[in-house]
């Protein structure tokens, strides 16, 4: 007999509905990259109003879809949300990216530092196996660059864990304004990452030798910022004073009055 105590287990939802909860998330990260794209190849230039009834008819998504997917780009620093007006595509300047990439080498020689002096065996031992793939797969030939990229982001990831909380917070605040500079499309269309200078972080963190760590890991954000760089001017992206932001619709209607 059950007890009249014991209460029936709920029932777990049927995987269709696990899917439809995770399907928004996912439909908006799409839309993200998809309007990613469209501002790095300068379809979409700085000062551009993002309306989201554009956004939804492009992409077949609702208003909720189109919001996540702004604040998605918001986040990378691709986009500014301004109260009253509306969503619109970032401007910066060359010069800003170069100084960006600049601490990012700093605080990525840090982490470095920091992985040569505390990280245990066998998370270093895994760091290592990473970085044997990354040169695999770069002398393969048969990896695509975006991937190798994300190798090496994998990779600094984990020496970044073991830095302190302080510096782990800005690495991310700056990865965020990083990520979509051109670094992903510069490598593509560049000569990928630099192994030589990988090679180098890998003998440091073999030896545990914390100057050489921080000064190979520097090496390879600097070799990204150049690539960055050359990619920006050769587009023409960041040299000139970005152009007004057009007026959003909130500032339309009180001029109108």
């Amino acid at each position: 007999m059950t007890s009249r105590s014991s209460k029936p287990k709920a029932a777990a939802p049927p995987k269709s509905s696990r899917r439809a909860e995770r399907a928004p998330s996912s439909m908006a990260t799409d839309v993200a990259d998809a309007v990613r794209r469209q501002i790095q190849d300068g379809v979409l230039p700085p000062g551009e109003w993002l309306r989201e009834p554009r956004i939804c008819v492009e992409f077949g998504v609702g208003r909720a879809i189109a919001r996540s997917a702004l604040r998605i780009l918001a986040d990378d620093g691709l986009v500014r949300i301004e109260e009253n007006r509306g969503a619109f595509v970032a401007a910066t300047t060359a010069q800003e990216v170069f100084d960006i990439y600049e601490l990012r080498a700093g605080l990525y020689g840090v982490a470095a530092r920091f992985a040569c002096m505390s990280t245990p065996a066998d998370f270093m031992a895994e760091t290592l196996r990473l970085t044997d793939i990354l040169f695999e797969d770069t002398e393969s030939g048969t990896t695509s660059p975006e991937e190798l990229v994300r190798q090496s982001e994998v990779i600094f990831s984990r020496l970044a864990s073991v830095a302190s909380l302080d510096t782990q917070r800005m690495i991310e605040a700056v990865r965020r304004k990083t990520r979509w500079h051109y670094s992903y499309i510069g490598l593509a269309e560049g000569s990928g990452p630099p192994i030589a200078h990988w090679r180098v972080l890998r003998a440091a963190l073999v030896a545990r030798d914390p100057a050489m760590a921080a000064e190979a890991a520097r090496a390879i954000v600097h070799h990204t910022q150049n690539e960055v760089m050359r990619l920006m001017i050769l587009r023409g992206v960041g040299l000139r004073k970005p152009p007004p932001v057009a007026a959003g619709p909130a500032q339309k209607r009180r001029a109108a009055t």
